[in-house]
């Protein structure tokens, strides 16, 4: 008898779906940021290919994402030999796809393999796409868009490994919690770029007096690309937290809370410390823009009432976000 599937199970199937054609898509996101703002530039945005860009430097002919499969791949092995990670197949295939991705782009939008070593921006795209005179925006746009795509691929459940290895070997052995590891990795590979590209050490390229200032763009480019990868993950945190703290009841904005915003709170049972007289407090989580209704009503019913409000950096339960799993991603 054909087993029928159940709503859940085509809803986990297509979920599943998604997620696989979401790491790819964010994978070309993430390459064509780099391909097209980044690496034409020598713009240092930290990490495995900011590495790999500084390396493209000293040895043209090898491509920028060939250089990225030289960094992936040992520390994929080191993660599971030194960290004892268990590697996924998604994490496998972000950190496999990238590379190939970007090589296909880079050879696909320069005309020759000159160009293609050169990683000339004048005849990037046909020079449809040079921006040599506005770094400053390429940097920002390089930025965003890398940061898109890593965000995409890390809501699809995987990582594109890399650094991130490097920062948790070194918060195992050193103590150094993980998010300075990071900044001093990042740091490393900026201050690799600035040796090699700003002051021309081991290239046989004439250096120029803007050389040096690079490293001021990837700077830009790492910050902007981090909280770009948080925004996407985490979304647009505009929650805000109501404490609530009245000498009486106040039904009024009771009902306006479950009817009008249609949502619930906690009323909690309080005494002043004052006073010593019974108070109702109430717990409530809105949006931003729910705000200015909920203080309306306050006024109307109680203009003697306590009112905090902060914001909510995080809301899960019913209604909101859902708890995140076991060894599940978290922007910050």
């Amino acid at each position: 008898m054909k087993k029928i599937k159940t709503v859940s199970e085509k809803l986990t199937s297509w979920r599943w779906w998604l997620e696989w054609a979401g790491i790819f898509i964010g994978d070309a996101i993430m390459a064509a940021g780099f391909v097209f703002f980044i690496n034409p530039y020598n713009i240092i945005p930290g990490g495995v290919y900011g590495a790999s860009i500084v390396l493209h430097n000293l040895f043209p002919s090898i491509q920028v994402g060939t250089f990225g499969y030289c960094f992936d791949v040992p520390l994929l092995i080191i993660s599971v030999l030194v960290l004892g990670a268990k590697l996924g197949s998604r994490t496998i295939a972000a950190a496999l796809a990238t590379p190939i991705i970007m090589n296909t782009m880079s050879t696909l939008a320069y005309p020759t393999q000159a160009a293609l070593e050169a990683l000339d921006p004048a005849l990037l795209c046909g020079g449809r796409l040079d921006m040599s005179n506005h770094l400053l925006l390429a940097t920002l746009m390089g930025a965003v868009v890398i940061g898109i795509g890593c965000g995409i691929v890390v809501m699809s459940k995987a990582t594109t490994g890399g650094s991130d290895i490097v920062a948790m070997i070194i918060q195992k052995y050193l103590k150094i919690p993980f998010s300075n590891g990071l900044l001093i990795v990042d740091g490393i590979v900026v201050l690799f770029g600035l040796i090699v590209i700003g002051f021309g050490v081991g290239s046989n390229e004439p250096v120029g007096k803007e050389s040096c200032l690079l490293s001021f763009y990837s700077l830009i480019a790492i910050y902007v690309s981090s909280r770009v990868i948080a925004r996407v993950i985490a979304g647009n945190k505009d929650d805000k937290l109501l404490f609530i703290v009245s000498e009486k009841p106040i039904p009024e904005l009771r009902n306006y809370i479950l009817k009008d915003l249609e949502r619930s709170a906690t009323r909690i049972r309080s005494k002043g410390l004052y006073s010593d007289g019974d108070k109702e407090m109430l717990f409530l989580v809105i949006h931003n823009k729910e705000v200015p209704g909920v203080k309306e009503k306050i006024r109307e019913a109680d203009p003697r009432a306590f009112v905090v409000v902060t914001d909510a950096y995080d809301t899960y339960g019913e209604g909101w976000k859902q708890l995140p799993k076991s060894g599940e991603i978290t922007p910050e």
